[in-house]
């Protein structure tokens, strides 16, 4: 196993002789970078599966207040439903 198989895809492995070879990997490196920052589903699937890894934790440590926080959120989503549909009635 060589040190450039443990790098991200988005760094450039160093020392590179070949200017060629330089450019290349480069531009692999600069491709994958753009596929990482503009795969918005797959960063919103990761930052979900976070949220939802923190949540079962707090629950787990503190269920009393998951079922505060859970309303409390249910009683906003409804607040502002409500405000919207009274909005738009007008």
């Amino acid at each position: 196993m060589t040190a450039s198989e443990n790098l991200p895809r988005t760094v450039v492995p160093y020392p590179i002789a070949d200017p060629v070879a330089s450019a290349r990997a480069e531009l692999k490196a600069a491709l994958a970078a753009i596929e990482v920052k503009g795969n918005f589903p797959r960063r919103i699937e990761k930052a979900s599966q976070r949220a939802a890894a923190k949540a079962r934790v707090f629950a787990d440590r503190n269920p009393v207040g998951a079922i505060a926080a859970a309303v409390g959120v249910a009683a906003v989503v409804g607040a502002a439903i409500w405000a919207i549909a009274r909005a738009l009635s007008r």
